[in-house]
Formats: structure tokens, sequence, C-alpha cells
């Protein structure tokens, strides 16, 4: 697209585009599952443990091991396991979880100001920012749980011989991963017109003025022309004062002139009694 001046183009509605609306309402659904991710104990679960009751399995997050039973809902947390936490994917995903949700709130903070509607029209710049730190966080969710879902069973663990289930962390991190993707994406996008400028609610200022403010041409209207001869089938008044004094073949008595008594002489209002 080629670069336009702002006063090209002209906002039909005060109101915040739908991209920035989209985006800040899905970024911080994507900051929330990603927080339950990061500190719940269950990115993956061990059962059918050795030397232990069938019911008993083992819940593994990336900060946290707990074990727990299918009958009891109370969990034993704080369990060692040093081949599991001295892993490499271990230490990479505490680092980029974490990084992630400050960098989510960084983002945030700085794309507020930008959405801000108090104004005629937004900031982009500024809610691009944030846009683009929010799709950064999404990135840095999904890396350390599609890396980690990769070598799920390939972890080592001291239990060996047992059976490795995904837990529902990596199914939240994903979500809240792709959530947090999608709203910086779409929020970036407004830093460019596209569409038209529909993506930002803006058209051309030729389109509108073209469309909606052009002067339309003047309406002709037929006047009836008022010198026609007069017919007296089309006449809705059946006769005038002229067409009497033309049709009548004999002559009229004319209407004495009123004439005005100058001469009394009587008192005033005597007339009257």
């Amino acid at each position: 697209m080629p670069n336009r001046s702002a006063q090209e183009w002209i906002r039909l509605s005060l109101r915040t585009p739908g991209i920035l609306i989209f985006g800040m309402v899905l970024a911080p659904c994507g900051w929330i599952l990603d927080l339950t991710a990061t500190v719940a104990p269950n990115w993956r679960t061990l059962n059918n443990l050795a030397n232990t009751p069938s019911d008993t399995f083992i819940q593994q997050g990336i900060w946290d091991i707990c074990r727990a039973t299918s009958t009891n809902t109370r969990q034993e947390c704080g369990l060692v396991d040093t081949n599991y936490t001295s892993h490499q994917i271990i230490e990479v995903a505490q680092g980029l979880m974490v990084a992630s949700l400050i960098v989510t709130l960084i983002g945030i903070a700085v794309a507020i100001p930008g959405v801000r509607c108090w104004k005629d029209r937004p900031n982009w710049t500024v809610a691009g920012l944030g846009g683009l730190l929010i799709f950064l966080s999404g990135v840095m969710t999904i890396i350390p749980i599609a890396w980690y879902t990769h070598i799920l069973e390939e972890i080592p663990t001291v239990n060996p011989t047992a059976t490795v289930q995904v837990g529902y962390c990596i199914i939240l991190g994903y979500i809240g991963g792709i959530m947090e993707v999608l709203a910086g994406f779409v929020m970036f996008i407004g830093i460019c017109r596209c569409c038209g400028g529909k993506n930002r609610g803006e058209r051309r200022v030729e389109e509108v003025t073209g469309t909606r403010f052009s002067k339309q041409p003047p309406r002709r209207v037929d006047v009836p022309s008022l010198n026609r001869a007069r017919s007296a089938a089309s006449s809705s008044v059946p006769y005038s004062k002229d067409s009497l004094d033309d049709d009548v073949s004999f002559p009229r008595a004319k209407t004495p002139a009123r004439s005005v008594n100058t001469s009394y002489g009587g008192r005033p209002y005597d007339a009257d009694l």
C-alpha cells in the first residue's frame, strides 16, 4: 500500500475499531490460561507406578510434583525428582513461561493508551506496538509447550515403567498461546491500512465525499403554463363575471350610486333614537 497522509482518510464512526476490541478482549483471556498452565503442576501425568497402589498417580509440572489418588482429592505435593527437574526443557519452560506472562502485561499496558476512545481516532502506532508485544508473548508460550509435548515420553523420571499422559496444562497453554498470538496479530495489522481501510474503520475522503456529500443535480419541475386558452370543458369554474357580461343579450340596469346626505341638522345622536 502506498503511504498516504492522514488527511486523505476519514473515520466513519468514533467507536473503537473492532480489531482493537478483539485484541484487548482476547489477550487477557490468554494471559489467564497461561498463568494457570504455568503454576499448575500437571504438564504430564504418570500412571501405573511401580510398588504403589493402582489408583495412585503422579502429576508433574515445571515448578512442583504432586502425588494423588483417584479415590482421594487431597494431593501430596513437594515431591523431589532430580531426573525430571534437571532436564533442559524444565529450565527453558520456566524462563519462557514467566517471561511470557510479564511481556503480556507490558503489551496490554502499552496498548491501552492507544486503544482509548476518548479521542477522535486511536493511536495506531502505540496500539500496534502493544499488539506486537502480545504476539511475542504468545510465541514464547507456544515454544516450551510444543517442545515439552514433543519429548513428553523422553523426559526421564524415577519411575521409568510408568505410563505417561498429557496433562491439562499443555492444553491450556496451547489455547492461551494461540489466543495471544491472534490478539497481537490483529492489533498489529492496524498500523497499516489494508482492505481499503476497513480494518481500521476508515475510508478515503474522496470515497465518502463522492457518495454522501456530492451535490445532486437540480430536479426539473414542469410548471403548467398560465397563458393557455380557456376551455369550457377543462375549466373547473362554470362561469365568470366577464362571461356573464358578454353573454347577456339585453341591457342590465345599473345599480345607482349611494348618495350621502350631508344636510342633516339635528342634534347628535337624535337619529339613533
